[in-house]
């Protein structure tokens, strides 16, 4: 490397790893070291998995935001194939309509599920009027899920849509001049082509169901997902420490699933939202 060119490349590292000090790496570290600033000291970390409410709590959260991440794919691929092979009046009002939760926050999501599921939601009243019982299931792990898949459905058909629009259609032809029904032609050629965003987008819909406050805060009568006993050990209980340490835990959870999703996707598919 040229001298003349160094001044020019410490120009442009320096935001980076300012941005990264200041934003990323100084913020953890002082994270985790409250989180073993308690009682405990770092047996809070031992804590998350020893202690049954903490333990329920991860586990909980964590089998939610795979459900919803499977929910969310399979729905996504159905649909982002479909609109990006067919055209029809309505389509682009359509692709708006799905992919304007993107711009509602977790709050007004949850009084979404609860007009549509709540005591007084659409889904209650209809169910009343078929059998005399009220269907309320918006405050508890069925409403959560809606909710979260109902916000995740846009990161993922926006993802699968853009590879959907790049597949080869020569090799669907191909499959197709060789006898191979339309279920094999999916099976082999169209999935496999679209596995990198499916473990892309997926990702990005596990770690943000994960990391969800807003949408099980309005929800939260029977719900208790790891956000929710963060919040209530940090606001109610004044259990800095446990909050931190399962804030990191939460953290490292996330971290580890989009690191192999990176690994396994690979760099062909950029996650939308």
């Amino acid at each position: 490397m040229k001298d003349r060119e160094l001044p020019s490349l410490v120009v442009l590292v320096l935001p980076v790893v300012v941005v990264a000090l200041a934003f990323f790496l100084l913020p953890l570290v002082r994270l985790t070291m409250i989180a073993g600033s308690g009682e405990d000291g770092l047996g809070a970390y031992l804590a998350v998995v020893t202690t049954p409410r903490y333990f329920e709590s991860l586990l909980a959260t964590t089998l939610l935001s795979a459900g919803v991440t499977f929910a969310t794919l399979a729905i996504s691929a159905v649909s982002g194939l479909f609109l990006e092979r067919n055209r029809f009046p309505g389509r682009n009002l359509l692709i708006s309509l799905l992919t304007f939760p993107l711009a509602f926050p977790g709050v007004v999501v949850g009084f979404m599920v609860i007009m549509l599921a709540g005591r007084q939601g659409l889904i209650g009243d209809i169910t009343k009027f078929l059998t005399g019982d009220k269907l309320v299931f918006a405050y508890s792990m069925a409403g959560l899920f809606v909710g979260y898949v109902y916000f995740s459905i846009p990161r993922v058909i926006l993802t699968i849509m853009a590879a959907a629009e790049k597949l080869d259609p020569a090799l669907e032809e191909a499959a197709r001049s060789l006898g191979a029904s339309p279920w094999r032609v999916t099976r082999d050629v169209i999935l496999p082509a679209l596995k990198p965003a499916f473990i892309a987008s997926g990702a990005i819909a596990f770690a943000t169901a994960m990391g969800a406050f807003g949408t099980a805060f309005t929800l939260a009568t029977n719900i208790d997902v790891l956000p929710m006993t963060i919040y209530t050990e940090f606001t109610l209980r004044a259990n800095i420490a446990m909050a931190a340490a399962l804030s990191i835990v939460l953290g490292i959870i996330t971290w580890l699933v989009l690191t192999v999703s990176r690994s396994l996707a690979g760099s062909t598919v950029a996650a939308a939202g």
